[in-house]
């Protein structure tokens, strides 16, 4: 788990979803799970729809995106479940019991809706931006967040290290990629 830097009001290069659907599929990636996220749809999920390389499995329920995952690493498959911040909120139970206490390598990439481009989650006005941090930390949930271009370079490794050690892993997306 990386520590919160200082890249609050940082003007550094902005977060770019084809970086990060390139290291996606470096891991070895196939197959994005997905329930719609403003923060990440335009240039994340939709880009993994048209790629040919990509499988796309939309779903209703976050919940039902852990249980995919988790099926899928059963099958010797990666997989990414790419879902808002709040739908890891509300599926907190199903993190906890497939892929915590089974230790199943479900990695999320959680976009932070309304998370302010001035400042860090921990600083951020909306409680549920606030508090997906120390969840994470509370549940021993190892996390990466992404707030520009040069932390995309963490999302291959984050991924491995999932599938290496068999346990989940969390990388927030706090910045709306171009």
């Amino acid at each position: 788990m990386r520590p919160v830097d200082n890249h609050a009001g940082d003007s550094g290069c902005t977060l770019q979803g084809v970086s990060i659907i390139e290291c996606i599929k470096r891991a070895g990636v196939k197959t994005i799970v997905a329930l719609p996220d403003i923060v990440t749809c335009e240039s994340l999920l939709w880009p993994i729809k048209r790629d040919p390389d990509l499988t796309l499995i939309p779903v209703c329920a976050e919940a039902e995106g852990v249980s995919i995952c988790a099926a899928l690493s059963y099958c010797q498959q990666r997989s990414v479940l790419l879902v808002q911040h709040l739908g890891f909120l509300d599926s907190i139970n199903a993190i906890r019991v497939i892929a915590l206490e089974y230790e199943l390598p479900v990695v999320m990439m959680l976009g932070l809706q309304g998370m302010e481009a001035d400042r860090l989650p921990p600083q951020s006005d909306k409680l549920s931006v606030r508090i997906v941090e120390p969840i994470c930390q509370a549940m021993g949930l190892d996390y990466e967040i992404l707030l520009e271009e040069s932390d995309v370079k963490v999302v291959e490794s984050r991924i491995n290290q999932a599938y290496e050690q068999s346990k989940p892993s969390a990388i927030l997306i706090a910045r709306r990629p171009e």
